[in-house]
């Protein structure tokens, strides 16, 4: 993928990128010639994608904390002209419904939720000064109504409706300044959040389908899209 396949070749921003869905994006961006800032709480996974291509820049950081976002975007700026962030950063901890506690669902809704609307909020800001740009956000489909789904996820099942709500309330208010907002909601992935979480689905995608998708997001291809949910169903 050349990098005029993608927003004006500007600088990127993938959270979660540590390892499974955002870990592709970011490589992914970053083969397409974008700057990318990769940000996530773990170090040692983020260098581990660092290390795998040229011109991405590590940030350890929470997307639930307002600062740690604003360092996210802080990081963004210096590196030039915002044009796409990813919003990918999420938890999925299996928990009965009966045994929820509110401090087990806030920080469901603290990663998956809140962070997706600080993200939002710290793109917005910086797209309005470059003239536009493209937000992803991961959901899922589990957060998609009248799809199946499975015990102990609660939580993540309603952060994940809500960042579709969000993705849509985004790009309405976006369209007059050129700033599209998606979001891509992929089935059961490759991942060790799958496999954590829900150990019984056969995983019928892989990261790296769901990350030349997402990029493709953000290209001149899809420029008629925004505020649009895109299912992902596995065929497996």
């Amino acid at each position: 993928m050349a990098p005029s396949d993608t927003v004006g070749g500007g600088v990127a921003v993938v959270t979660g990128a540590g390892r499974g869905i955002g870990r592709a994006i970011a490589l992914r961006l970053a083969a397409a010639g974008h700057p990318v800032v990769a940000a996530a709480r773990s170090r040692t996974e983020l260098e581990a994608t660092a290390a795998e291509a040229p011109g991405v820049r590590p940030v350890v950081a929470d997307v639930a904390v307002e600062a740690d976002v604003e360092r996210i975007a802080a990081t963004a700026a210096a590196a030039g002209d915002l044009r796409i962030w990813v919003n990918n950063a999420a938890v999925a901890d299996r928990v009965a419904f009966g045994e929820l506690d509110p401090e087990g669902w806030d920080q469901v809704m603290g990663i998956n939720l809140r962070g997706a609307f600080l993200g939002c909020r710290a793109a917005w800001r910086l797209m309005l000064a470059a003239g536009g740009g493209v937000i992803v956000n991961i959901a899922s489909l589990s957060g998609v109504a009248n799809v199946e789904k499975f015990p102990g996820l609660a939580a993540y099942n309603v952060s994940k409706a809500g960042v579709i709500a969000l993705t849509e309330a985004v790009a309405l208010e976006g369209r007059p300044h050129r700033i599209r907002c998606l979001a891509l909601s992929p089935g059961a992935v490759d991942t060790e959040m799958l496999r954590r979480a829900a150990p019984q689905l056969r995983a019928g995608v892989t990261p790296e389908q769901i990350a030349a998708l997402a990029v493709w997001l953000t290209g001149e291809d899809a420029a008629p899209l925004s505020g649009v949910n895109i299912p992902v169903f596995s065929n497996a």
